[in-house]
């Protein structure tokens, strides 16, 4: 997710402390919710498969999330902008608490980027995360015909890819869907729709597991 403000700085490529600590605590507690979401210890669940979901969460959920936002702030820098991430804790909490009902809201935070863009490159950096998603789905697809552990990598690599790239295409609030959809409506439907059918046929006729 990106979000745009007004103001005007000089940008470059680099990583405050403070960033660095959100990213890491954002990217900790998705994965926590992710692994809540697939193996709900809170409901009976296996306490080993439990902290062995956690760790493949931190491997899938990582690349997934982290590469989302590098790809948001990038693409802000090569317009110019400065570009933070920064996390929400509120929404943080609140991916916890849907994740022990069985639904995930996955909105841990924004690049948030500044400077004088127009409305194609607010677009462009909107999009620029989602697209990153869906090609993260297509580098784990291999993996998911290999035995054991690799393959459940696979399996949750691209589930949760095209999990993060449908939900962010939402056309809603300070997701990256509005802003693309502001941008280009063609554009926007050419990701949104595959994003959302692909993650339905994944769930609803392919399982997660």
């Amino acid at each position: 997710m990106s979000y745009r403000t007004d103001r005007n700085s000089d940008p470059e490529l680099s990583f405050s402390d403070a960033e660095l600590r959100d990213l890491a605590v954002a990217w900790l507690t998705l994965s926590a919710a992710f692994a809540l979401l697939f193996e709900p210890i809170h409901r009976g669940g296996n306490v080993a498969l439990f902290v062995e979901m956690v760790v493949l969460s931190l491997v899938t959920v990582g690349m997934g999330f982290l590469l989302h936002e590098i790809a948001h702030k990038v693409v802000a820098i090569e317009h110019g902008q400065t570009a933070e991430f920064r996390a929400d804790y509120q929404m943080l909490f609140l991916a916890i608490m849907g994740a022990l009902v069985g639904f995930l809201f996955a909105a841990p935070g924004a690049v948030y980027h500044r400077g004088q863009i127009t409305e194609r490159e607010n677009g462009l950096i909107a999009l620029a995360g989602p697209v990153t998603n869906l090609l993260l789905a297509l580098l784990f697809l291999p993996l998911m015909i290999l035995p054991g552990i690799l393959g459940v990598i696979g399996q949750m690599g691209i589930w949760i890819n095209l999990f993060l790239a449908a939900f962010n295409m939402i056309p809603f609030g300070p997701l990256d869907g509005k802003s693309v959809l502001e941008w280009h409506k063609g554009v926007f439907t050419l990701v949104f729709v595959p994003s959302v059918l692909l993650a339905g046929f994944v769930v609803f006729y392919v399982g997660l597991f």
